[in-house]
């Protein structure tokens, strides 16, 4: 590796694990991989010996992958294990750039992180999370001991480990969403209340008023992954060339489908409810060029149980909410904010408006409710990663 000059260490030697470190050695890492699953980036990493997130800062360690040009091996990031956030057992990641003066700002991004074991960690990301597109990279794992005592490892060069010795070059290619699988419970109102996590959904667009390209900047700026609930005749009217659809994907959103014409669909006959979905399927699958969605919305909450059995043998499940801002009143920025942080809860679905009408007051809300929410341990994820639904990409 190298930034604004170079170290090297040779592979950890072999340790059994569950053996105590050296008070005097950084933690040995036995195996780690870095690959590419779908549109995330999955890493993992096993250590010589138990350790725990919320112990690294305790104990002056640092577990990081570092990220490196594919081209000379040059450190440009390091992406570092935390402890978890408050109500949460999980680790977290930070993001820091790297540069020749050295680490720039850290901040937490976006990731599942878990402990699959005592001494191992699982964590998935999007690139972009840590600004990177889908071209090559190169990358290592650091364990580091920052101590005045440190005695440099056997192998190493310092009080550091590096795995592999070398740096690994991994070429990303860019996938494409097509689909996702229905499972699990055809009626949702929430994901599991045993997860730090919640879903900002938001119904009835496209939209003009504000465009919908500005609640994807600003999401795209939060890094925080979003469903949109589409009316199929909207689609042609306010995207006519499919952008905005594929752009949703490519940022890692979910698009779900919120009917042709938005009625009430369970005064409608079989037949209509049939059409009502499958134009809105259509419409969707045209503009992003492929993609069929496994979920969708009724207007006005209106449901029936036998409208519930058809979505799901047209591959939909349905897809309702459990805290509910009413944004669509106009209420005010102050109200809509307030309702939805007074009410979030661990597996919650949150229903807002990008569409059917002025939405200036949701868009202008979302900032201080991710902040806040981001400080009291939520991670933001879609709909389909909330029920953990498969993903499907060519």
């Amino acid at each position: 590796m190298s930034a604004g000059g170079s170290a090297s260490a040779g592979a950890p030697p072999p340790s059994s694990a569950g053996t105590p470190p050296a008070a005097s050695q950084p933690y040995r890492v036995q195996t780690a991989s870095l690959i590419q699953d779908g549109q995330q980036l999955v890493w993992t990493v096993r250590l010589a010996q138990p350790f725990s997130a919320d112990s690294l800062a305790r104990d002056r360690r640092s577990l990081c992958l570092l990220i490196e040009r594919a081209s000379d091996g040059a450190v440009v990031g390091q992406l570092c294990v935390i402890g978890p956030a408050r109500r949460s057992f999980e680790p977290r990641l930070v993001y820091a750039p790297v540069s020749g003066r050295g680490a720039g700002p850290s901040r937490i991004i976006a990731a599942s992180a878990r402990r699959t074991s005592s001494s191992s960690l699982s964590a998935s990301f999007l690139p972009a999370a840590i600004g990177r597109g889908y071209g090559e990279l190169r990358w290592q794992v650091v364990s580091t001991l920052h101590a005045a005592a440190c005695a440099p490892p056997a192998r190493g060069g310092g009080c550091f480990e590096l795995y592999p010795a070398r740096p690994a070059l991994l070429k990303l290619h860019t996938p494409v969403l097509v689909g996702c699988v229905a499972s699990g419970p055809s009626l949702v109102y929430h994901g599991s209340p045993r997860v730090r996590e919640i879903a900002l959904t938001f119904d009835d667009g496209p939209w003009n008023d504000p465009p919908t390209a500005a609640f994807l900047a600003l999401l795209e700026r939060e890094h925080v992954p979003a469903t949109f609930f589409e009316i199929g005749d909207q689609i042609s009217a306010f995207d006519r060339t499919g952008a905005l659809e594929r752009r949703m994907l490519a940022d890692g959103d979910m698009i779900g489908d919120h009917t042709w014409t938005h009625p009430v669909m369970s005064s409608l006959s079989p037949a209509q409810q049939r059409s009502q979905l499958l134009q809105t399927v259509d419409a969707i699958r045209h503009a992003t060029r492929g993609f069929t969605p496994c979920l969708w919305r009724p207007p006005y909450g209106a449901i029936s149980p036998s409208l519930v059995s058809l979505a799901r043998s047209l591959g939909l499940l349905t897809i309702m909410w459990d805290v509910d801002p009413r944004d669509w009143s106009l209420p005010g920025v102050g109200a809509i904010y307030a309702n939805v942080v007074a009410n979030a809860h661990d597996g919650a679905i949150v229903l807002q408006h990008f569409g059917g009408g002025p939405r200036y007051q949701t868009l202008a809300a979302l900032p201080q409710e991710i902040r806040t929410l981001r400080a009291r341990g939520y991670r933001f994820v879609t709909v389909s990663q909330l029920l953990g639904l498969r993903l499907l990409y060519r």
